[in-house]
């Protein structure tokens, strides 16, 4: 007999704690007054969408918090497509923010790898992605540890001269502003 408050087979007419009306039944089967197996199998298939998740989020006591919850709305259909569209959406905007912003200073990597990290809570391929993203900058890290202090210095002239390029250019493409001429009209004021 499985324990108060865990997901007895389908039709048992019990509920996961939690789910429905707390303890009155605590421990015991379902009556006929009180819903039972067929009001229960009537219930799951008009889809009683609160009994599943309270199921699904009761499954695993070490599925806790983000990932509970998000069981919980995987539970039903409707709540999985529903999860797949907003994660997918939010996680896509993310990515592209992030794209758009690498050129520029700023956290360009950091608002892509963060929109990897949401996209992964839903698509393995993201998942995939985001290791070898940190798989590939961890070997970076390292292999730029290991440089002496000129390379390391040609490493961040050759950031900051390209962030400069990027940003001059930029400004001129985008509001027809020449930086340096802007800037040697400031100087000989």
């Amino acid at each position: 007999m499985p324990e108060t408050g865990s997901a007895g087979p389908a039709g048992s007419g019990r509920r996961p704690s939690g789910a429905g009306g707390g303890s009155a039944g605590a421990g015991r089967p379902s009556g006929p007054g009180d819903g039972g197996p067929a009001q229960a199998a009537q219930a799951s298939e008009a889809g009683d969408a609160e009994a599943l998740k309270a199921e699904a989020a009761g499954r695993s006591p070490i599925r806790s918090g983000l990932h509970g919850r998000l069981d919980a709305v995987r539970a039903t259909r409707a709540g999985r497509l529903t999860l797949k569209i907003v994660i997918g959406t939010l996680g896509g905007v993310l990515v592209v923010a992030g794209l758009v912003m690498v050129p520029f200073p700023g956290p360009g990597w950091a608002v892509v790898f963060a929109g990897l990290a949401v996209l992964a809570l839903e698509f393995h391929w993201a998942h995939r992605l985001l290791e070898f993203g940190k798989r590939t900058l961890a070997a970076w890290m390292v292999w730029l540890g290991r440089q002496n202090v000129a390379v390391k210095g040609l490493v961040i002239l050759a950031a900051a001269a390209t962030a400069t390029a990027i940003v001059y250019f930029g400004v001129k493409l985008s509001f027809g502003v020449d930086l340096v001429l802007e800037a040697q009209k400031l100087l000989i004021r």
